[in-house]
């Protein structure tokens, strides 16, 4: 009796414990696979894009990566953002883009935290792009500053370059003061206010703006090639058969990139040339092709006209536009400022924001109060006159502007279309899906913000000396 007893207790005993270590490994199993689906597991990849943050402008970011991506097979996109991991998946898989080879690995965490930075590789990262939030522009910039210092402080060092999207410009010389040689901005706000200005005065060049920037069509490239040192650069634009020279690197000079530089201008040894290609390996200096030189006429300067401009809405760098304008515009030129902010409260603003009223020598403000969307004020204004019209933003609604009077009841679509024929209408629009009906209404030009400020960011973290090129071109000396 008694050694029965002992081996049933032994029994039950050992029982007892399979069930407590079946248990244990369930519940380290289920623990683990917690950890997976809310994503606080390490990222081991390497030499990865990283993206820091959410915004609206992340499903565009995320394709100009994919399509760069795509003559290498694919490559990896690494988001880390203080959502929830399935959250982010579920937004990720509705955006309407093919990820062509490119996997994207979601991650929860903060990047004010050392930890959570760790947990993505960021050491390990080629490229690191800190977006900016959607609210307040100043908190923005400080968290995105706080971001650069959490990354600076990274003991295993970054690999990679930062790439930050910053909202005021003042806030630029300190992300830049802490950051370093690491870090290369791109001032959102500021690139399409200056966008808007140069499309309004130049038809056609927002659809441009939108071939250039990004992946999808042909894009700039850097490049040395040791055989054209000597050339002139009048010889070097018909040098290259599959791609268009716009400019140089100059070695002496720092590697600064000077835009279309004198036809005479001699490339020196270690100079780089700037050019526009389908991809980076898609083009290369051919044979120097003969060429009759005939005679040109001599040098003219087109005087230039006075302009009436129609700016619909209010932005936060108002000042900084009606600065660029004053400094391009013909003297005795008008800029009609119409929106909903009181006239004694825009000047308030507008003086706040930096800008001295009796310094604008060229442009006069003409102050009108009314809601942009609503038929009877902008019939209101003498539409006929204005040589552009400018709404900002643009994001249900359509605004545009044609002879006084000449609104009727007929069709409001054929009407704007009729207006459209007569001046410049550029519209700030948001969500890339508008574009479809302004496309199809031919009614509008339209600066799409979002998405041309994800394409430079893309194009920034694909090749920092992009960057100097886009402030080349988006700086006041080259408005037309």
């Amino acid at each position: 009796m008694g050694p029965r007893l002992v081996s049933v207790s032994i029994s039950f005993g050992g029982m007892l414990i399979f069930a407590m270590m079946l248990g244990l490994v369930s519940d380290a199993i289920s623990e683990k696979l917690d950890s997976l689906r809310k994503g606080r597991s390490e990222v081991v990849e390497q030499n990865h894009t990283l993206i820091l943050g959410w915004s609206d402008k992340l499903g565009s970011l995320l394709n100009q990566l994919v399509i760069a991506n795509e003559s290498l097979g694919g490559g990896i996109v690494v988001v880390m953002a203080e959502r929830d991991k399935e959250e982010m998946e579920l937004d990720i898989a509705k955006m309407e883009f093919d990820f062509r080879g490119t996997s994207v690995i979601c991650r929860s965490g903060s990047p004010l935290i050392l930890a959570d930075l760790k947990k993505v590789s960021v050491s390990k990262a080629r490229a690191i792009v800190v977006l900016a939030d959607d609210g307040n522009a100043d908190q923005s910039d400080a968290r995105a500053l706080r971001t650069v210092l959490s990354l600076t402080g990274v003991k295993e060092g970054l690999r990679g370059h930062i790439v930050v999207e910053l909202s005021d410009l003042d806030n630029e010389v300190l992300v830049k003061l802490v950051g370093g040689e690491l870090v290369e901005t791109v001032v959102a706000h500021d690139v399409i206010g200056r966008l808007m200005i140069q499309c309004a005065r130049q038809p056609g060049l927002a659809q441009i703006w939108e071939d250039i920037l990004g992946f999808e069509n042909c894009e700039f490239y850097i490049k040395r090639w040791p055989q054209l040192d000597g050339m002139q650069f009048e010889d070097v634009l018909i040098s290259f058969p599959d791609a268009i020279p716009c400019g140089v690197k100059v070695a002496s000079r720092g590697g600064k990139i000077i835009l279309n530089p004198e036809d005479s201008y001699v490339l020196q040894g270690g100079d780089e040339v700037l050019v526009i290609a389908e991809d980076d390996d898609t083009y290369a200096p051919g044979a120097l092709p003969m060429v009759w030189r005939g005679s040109l006429a001599g040098d003219f300067i087109v005087p230039k006209l006075t302009e009436k401009i129609l700016l619909c809405g209010w932005r936060r760098d108002m000042e900084d536009m009606i600065m660029v304008l004053d400094a391009f515009l013909a003297p005795g030129s008008e800029l009609w400022m119409f929106n909903e902010v009181v006239e004694s409260e825009r000047e308030r603003k507008l003086i706040d924001g930096g800008l001295d009223l009796s310094r604008l020598v060229n442009i006069t403000l003409v102050h009108r109060e009314g809601n942009a969307v609503i038929r009877r004020h902008l019939e209101s204004l003498p539409l006929e006159s204005f040589d552009s019209a400018k709404r900002l933003p643009y994001r249900e609604a359509m605004v545009t502007r044609g002879q006084r009077g000449s609104f009727s009841r007929g069709s409001w679509i054929g009407e704007m279309q009729q207006a459209s024929d007569r001046s410049v209408i550029i519209s700030e629009i948001l969500d890339p899906r508008t574009k479809n009906l302004l496309s199809m209404s031919k009614i509008s030009d339209y600066v799409l913000s979002n998405e041309l400020v994800s394409m430079a960011l893309a194009m920034v973290a694909e090749d920092r000396q992009i960057n100097d090129v886009l402030e080349e071109l988006f700086a006041e000396e080259v408005l037309p």
